[in-house]
This record gives structure tokens, C-alpha cells and sequence, in this order.
């Protein structure tokens, strides 16, 4: 079993960056697709981005191009999200995920979760 505990978000004004921060634990994580998604109110939940544990190779929605990158340190068993440049529409519960043997875009593929952190972008 894969637990996840989500770190970093906060309250940023537009134009702010943040760093998210998903550590795991229970298992080794070779192997694994770890996933960033977020939703906000009324929202269905989005992906944003995942990577592959074992290469490192990231996939990256179309909608978080240019302004979020995520990257995963081994040592720490931990996943980041880094956003710059965030704007207001950026407001959502972030929540990282994990799912053995690859990485896909919909949250259905993804059965171990975090308890999400909340992100919210002032104007």
C-alpha cells in the first residue's frame, strides 16, 4: 500500500510561484506513475501532469505546459509539483497520485491518493 501526503500549497498573489511537495511511503516506487491533479469547486478533477518513477520522463497536460514541471527526487521519495507564473484560475485542491506500472491521464487509473493541499490565487 502506497501513502501519499501532500505539502506546500498556500495562499500566493497572481503572477506567485509555489512548490508542491508529494511524499510516499509504504513501498519503493519503482515502477510507478506519480500523478498531480486538481480540482476546484464545481470542477471536475483535471490532470495536470505525471512521471514515469523509473526514468524520470514526464508527461505534462496541455493546460499545465510552460508553467508547471514536475520532477521527483529518489532519495526522499517524494514527487514535486513546481507552478510559476500562477494565476487566479489556478485556485483548486491539488492532490497527487500513484498507480503501478505507467502513467495516464485519467484519475480513474490512479488508486492510491494524497489528501491534497489546498492552492488559492489572489488577484
Amino acid at each position: 500500500q502506497v501513502q501519499l501526503v501532500e505539502s506546500g500549497g498556500g495562499l500566493v498573489q497572481a503572477g506567485g510561484s509555489l512548490r508542491l511537495a508529494c511524499a510516499a511511503s509504504g513501498r519503493t516506487l519503482f515502477n510507478y506513475g506519480m500523478a498531480w491533479f486538481r480540482q476546484a469547486p464545481g470542477k471536475d478533477r483535471e490532470f495536470l501532469g505525471a512521471i514515469n518513477w523509473s526514468n524520470g520522463t514526464p508527461l505534462y497536460a496541455d493546460t499545465a505546459k510552460g508553467r508547471f514541471t514536475i520532477s521527483r527526487d529518489n532519495a526522499k521519495n517524494t514527487v514535486y509539483l513546481d507552478m510559476i507564473n500562477l494565476k487566479p484560475e489556478d485556485t483548486a485542491g491539488y492532490y497527487c497520485a500513484a498507480a503501478y506500472g505507467g502513467i495516464w491521464t485519467r484519475s480513474s487509473a490512479y488508486p492510491h491518493w494524497g489528501q491534497g493541499t489546498q492552492v488559492t490565487v489572489s488577484s
